[in-house]
């Protein structure tokens, strides 16, 4: 990571999920733009350090905190900390994800929780700690990680995570509402197939992605810095009226008729 701009100087970022993939990358992009970080991990502990060095090597502010998005009460303790360590925070990047590759007819009560409690749940429950700290800031942005590819049609073996991505639109447009006149602007990423680590476990994944290859319109598959480079600049000035949409971000592929 090189240093750029600094148009987030000051500003203190939290990703969720950030040891890898598009968190590692968001993390990346807000901090060589001048924002202190911190990194949530939930098992990927090593990963999470090293990446705390890259940033930090950038004369950055940064530290990992252990949270599982699964757990309220690890929500709160995470917000404690950044509380405690930075006084508050601008940026809240929800991030964080999973769900058990299941038929519908196979799914199970304990697939729809886990999906629906890192997906949704965890957004809503940091959403409500962060705001507080962000109107004592003077307001922040709010940005959550979708699949609309999902929503709008039916993904393989991905039902019940599909279900909690709808919960996460919805979420969106009511917090934006709610707490765009604290100057907190709220709004969701749908990056559609990204080339990264996390699609290779989904059953179809390497032929889906195979798939995008060839199909995409502009040639090739979206990548983690694709994703990191739109979260960047919706936390932007210059992105202040784009309030409770779902940005695509994908190519053109979902716009491809197959």
């Amino acid at each position: 990571m090189e240093p750029n701009s600094r148009r987030f100087l000051g500003k203190i970022a939290l990703v969720t999920g950030s040891a890898r993939g598009i968190g590692k990358a968001t993390c990346a992009k807000l901090a060589r733009e001048g924002a202190d970080i911190v990194v949530n991990y939930r098992k990927s502990a090593e990963q999470a350090e090293a990446l705390v060095g890259e940033i930090r090597s950038l004369g950055r502010r940064a530290f990992a905190v252990q949270a599982d998005m699964s757990d309220p009460k690890a929500i709160s303790r995470l917000f404690e900390v950044i509380a405690h360590e930075f006084g508050g925070v601008d940026f809240l990047i929800c991030n964080a994800a999973a769900g058990m590759q299941d038929t519908l007819l196979e799914s199970t009560p304990k697939a729809w929780d886990l999906a629906m409690n890192v997906n949704a749940r965890s957004y809503l429950l940091c959403a409500q700690a962060a705001v507080p700290l962000m109107k004592k800031r003077g307001g922040g942005r709010i940005i959550a990680l979708t699949a609309r590819i999902a929503i709008d049609r039916a993904f393989p073996y991905y039902g019940t995570v599909a279900a909690s991505k709808a919960a996460i639109e919805a979420l969106t447009t009511y917090m934006a509402v709610e707490f765009g006149p604290h100057k907190i602007i709220v709004n969701a990423v749908s990056p559609g197939l990204v080339d990264t680590d996390a699609l290779r476990y989904f059953r179809e994944g390497s032929a889906l992605l195979d798939r995008a290859r060839i199909s995409t319109p502009t040639g090739r598959v979206t990548t983690s810095e694709d994703v990191a480079d739109l979260v960047g600049f919706l936390c932007s000035d210059e992105a202040a009226q784009i309030a409770g949409q779902v940005l695509c971000l994908d190519g053109g592929y979902t716009r491809v008729f197959t």
